[in-house]
Formats: structure tokens, sequence, C-alpha cells
């Protein structure tokens, strides 16, 4: 049974913000992440001409995460379980993500977003039928909350906290009770995962500890791109991709998404 989630992330930015600080989040996550054996092989990144998109960055890579394999599917799975081939279509603010896996042919997990400026209060950003709207899940994120579960143990935690931090750049925080309804800049990231994993006996399981996964990547990526905000602060998207030129060469260069997905699309 196909599986969607889709969930909300409200930030305290401006959408041509977001857009900056995330692309900076997700050079600085993949710095953070790199191994010799682990992280995100890219196999190609260029800007092309899309009948869907039209023109948009697209992207393949290739993801090795042995490691962090849950030890339920290692049980039973070789070691090249987590071994995941992306395909991205970044057209800002509207972004698609789609994976797969070689050793489980049949899974597929896609990820489409949607960024607004508002405050996650929009029903149906992503034009769905009213069957899938009947079957969709919907989940608030709040970035001023820590995940604790096992995926933000294998990502990483960003401890801020943010009921005390504030920008000193922009003056923005601390973000208290009910923030999302008060703050100005608002915008948020409409993010909706499709989850296929048509297996019987593990299939359920799998798609469940995906969900929580992108969860959890969506949780840290987002508290690291508000965390960081006098870092980035101030640059343009231009300036960002000067800083990545080092890593724009096919090669190992660190998990962007940690664990499942990209999403320059991503966060």
């Amino acid at each position: 049974m196909v599986h969607k989630k889709e969930f909300r992330i409200v930030m305290p930015l401006s959408l041509e913000e977001y857009q900056v600080g995330m692309r900076y989040t997700n050079m600085r996550m993949q710095q953070q992440n790199t191994t010799s054996t682990e992280g995100v092989e890219v196999l190609e990144s260029k800007f092309i001409e899309d009948d869907e998109f039209g023109n948009c960055q697209y992207t393949s890579k290739i993801y090795r995460f042995q490691s962090k394999a849950p030890t339920w599917l290692a049980s039973f799975a070789p070691t090249d379980a987590l071994i995941m081939q992306e395909e991205a279509w970044n057209a800002y603010p509207r972004c698609k993500t789609v994976m797969k896996c070689p050793y489980f042919t049949k899974f597929s997990l896609t990820l489409e977003t949607i960024h607004k400026a508002d405050n996650g209060q929009s029903e149906n950003v992503h034009g769905l039928s009213e069957e899938q709207l009947a079957s969709r899940e919907v989940e608030y994120i709040d970035i001023s909350s820590p995940s604790t579960d096992y995926w933000s143990y294998v990502i990483g935690s960003n401890n801020v906290d943010f009921s005390k931090f504030k920008s000193a750049k922009t003056g923005r925080g601390p973000l208290l009770d009910a923030w999302q309804g008060s703050c100005n800049p608002v915008m948020t990231a409409y993010k909706l995962v499709t989850i296929d994993a048509p297996y019987w006996g593990f299939g359920y399981r799998l798609e469940q500890a995906l969900i929580a996964g992108e969860k959890s990547l969506f949780v840290e990526g987002n508290r690291n791109c508000f965390g960081w905000i006098d870092e980035w602060y101030g640059m343009t998207v231009q300036q960002v991709r000067e800083l990545e030129l080092p890593n724009s060469s096919p090669s190992i260069i660190g998990t962007e998404s940690a664990i499942i997905s990209k999403d320059a699309n991503l966060f």
C-alpha cells in the first residue's frame, strides 16, 4: 500500500532567505558527515529545461549509508541494502526528489516540496485528488522542539535552545509558544512524502522507519538553518554556490540528507 504523509515546517524566514539558508545548511551538513567510505556520490549536476519543472537544477546521486541501517534491517539484508539512487529536480520554490534502492527493486520514495509565504495553513498545495487527500496524513513540525528518536541520534542533533536563542544579525528569536502565528517574516515548506514498499512481512515496517527518518531529517536540517542564520544571513545563492564548488566534481561528499533524501528540494 502506498503511504502518503505531508510534513509542514514553518520557518521565521522569507522565501528568499530560506532558499539561501537551506543551501548553506545543506553544504555544511555535507561537510560534517563526510567519511572516506560513506556519504553521497554526485554523478551529475546541471541546469536543464524540464517538461514538468521548466528551468531547474537536475542532480543524480548515489547515497551510501551501510553503517546506519537499523538492526532489524541488517539482520536479513546485506550491507549494501542502504545504497540508494536519487534523482532530484530543484525549481525553487517547487522541488522533487525520487529515491530508489537497487537491492529492494520494488521500493520507491518520492519527496515533493512546495514552499509558500504563509504559516502552514494552506490546504492541498500539492493538488491531490479526493482519494489521495483521504489517505494522506498531515503533521506539523515545530523547529523549536528537537527530535529524540533513533533517527535523530543517527543524523545528529542540534542542541540549541530556541526558547533562549536570538539572532545577532536579524534580532529574530526566541521561539516561544505559538511563535508560528506571530513571527514576521514567515514561510512554510510543505513536504509530501510518498513511499511504496510492497514487501510482505516487512514492507510496512520499512515504510514507517523511512517516514521517521524523513521527519528527523527535516527537524535537524531546519533547526540548523535557523540556528546558523548569523553565518549565512546576507549571502546570495550565487555566493553559496561558490562555496560549494570544491565539492562539485563526482566524489563522496557526505550526506546532505543524512539518511534518505536530498532536497535542495530537501529541507
